[in-house]
Formats: C-alpha cells, sequence, structure tokens
C-alpha cells in the first residue's frame, strides 16, 4: 500500500493522514505514539534495522522519520503561534532518512529524542490549541496549513509510520515485501 506523494498529491497526502486519525482525539492518538514505538522497538529484535527490500525502509529508519517529523513539526507549531503567516519549509522526507542514516542509529537515543520533542509539542497544543488553533503557515509544497490542521496531520502522520514499521518487520520476518512506502 502506497500514500500519495506529498509533494505531487499534497491535497491526497493530507487526505490520507487525516483518514489515519479519523475521529479521534489528536492529542491522544500522539501521547500513545512513545509507548507504541518503544513496543515496537521491543519486539523487533536484531530485526529493527533491517530493511523489508531494496527501496523501503526498516523499522528503525520509520522511527527516525517519525523523529525527524517530530522535529520539523516543532518549529511549524512554534512559527504559526509567533508569525503571521510564516513560511512552512518541506523537506525531503527520503534524503532525511538516507543522509541522517536512520538505519544505524541507536535505537534508544533516537526513542528519547522522539519523546523529549513529543512531550515539549503536547504541552504547546495545551497551552495553544484552543485559543491559536486557527492560525496559518504557508507550507511550501501544500499550501495554507493551521495550527490545528498541522496538529492533527501530526498524528496521522504517526499511525502511518508506526504501521510502515510494522509492515516493514513483518516484510523482514516473512521475506515478502513490506510497506511498499519510503
Amino acid at each position: 500500500m502506497t500514500s500519495p506523494d506529498p509533494v505531487a498529491q499534497a491535497a491526497a497526502y493530507q487526505a490520507s493522514l487525516l483518514a489515519e486519525l479519523g475521529d479521534d482525539d489528536p492529542a491522544e492518538v500522539q501521547a500513545a505514539t512513545p509507548a507504541a514505538m518503544r513496543s515496537l522497538l521491543a519486539d523487533a529484535g536484531s530485526d529493527v534495522r533491517t530493511r523489508p527490500m531494496a527501496g523501503e525502509w526498516s523499522a528503525l529508519e520509520c522511527l527516525g522519520h517519525l523523529t525527524d517529523g517530530e522535529l520539523v513539526v516543532s518549529g511549524r507549531y512554534r512559527w504559526i503561534i509567533a508569525e503571521e503567516t510564516p513560511r512552512i519549509v518541506a523537506y525531503d522526507q527520503a534524503l532525511w532518512v538516507d543522509h541522517l542514516r536512520h538505519r544505524d542509529d541507536d535505537a534508544e537515543g533516537l526513542i528519547a529524542a522522539f519523546e523529549a520533542l513529543r512531550r515539549a509539542n503536547l504541552a504547546l497544543w495545551a497551552r495553544f490549541g484552543a485559543t491559536h488553533g486557527d492560525r496559518i503557515g504557508m507550507h511550501d509544497e501544500r499550501g495554507p496549513e493551521s495550527y490545528d490542521l498541522t496538529f492533527r496531520l501530526a498524528a496521522g502522520h504517526d499511525r502511518l509510520h508506526l504501521a510502515q514499521a510494522r509492515r516493514a518487520l513483518e516484510g523482514v520476518r516473512s521475506g515478502t515485501a513490506g510497506s511498499g512506502q519510503r
């Protein structure tokens, strides 16, 4: 299963992330992600770094991407809250995963970084979500995005890439193709 391209199919990509979230509370989904990541790592064992097939991310690379995403969205949230219609810079997720060598990351260090960023972002949401949710940033690829939308997209993003990491592990263990996503 391949998700829409975040650049070429920006609206479809947003819709796919929002579908992953559904009607669930995005703060609850995001609060549950660190434990889900820890559980996945505990289950993965030595398979965590193995790609299910060429061109697909390992489970650890998926978690590295989630950490990158949390770092990026940390800035986006703050720009949207503090500035008037700030530019929201896009990034190439595949380049970040490859060039930052997430396949070689220390899993515990990656989770610790993610947890610290996530705690800070959930605290920010608790403080400003109700009063600043309609503030807008201008995403380079997707156009205007509110703080509320950005926060909901992040929750769907969590679910998308946790599922991708699980499929990667299943693919490695069964010897079949995994996620179909990069």
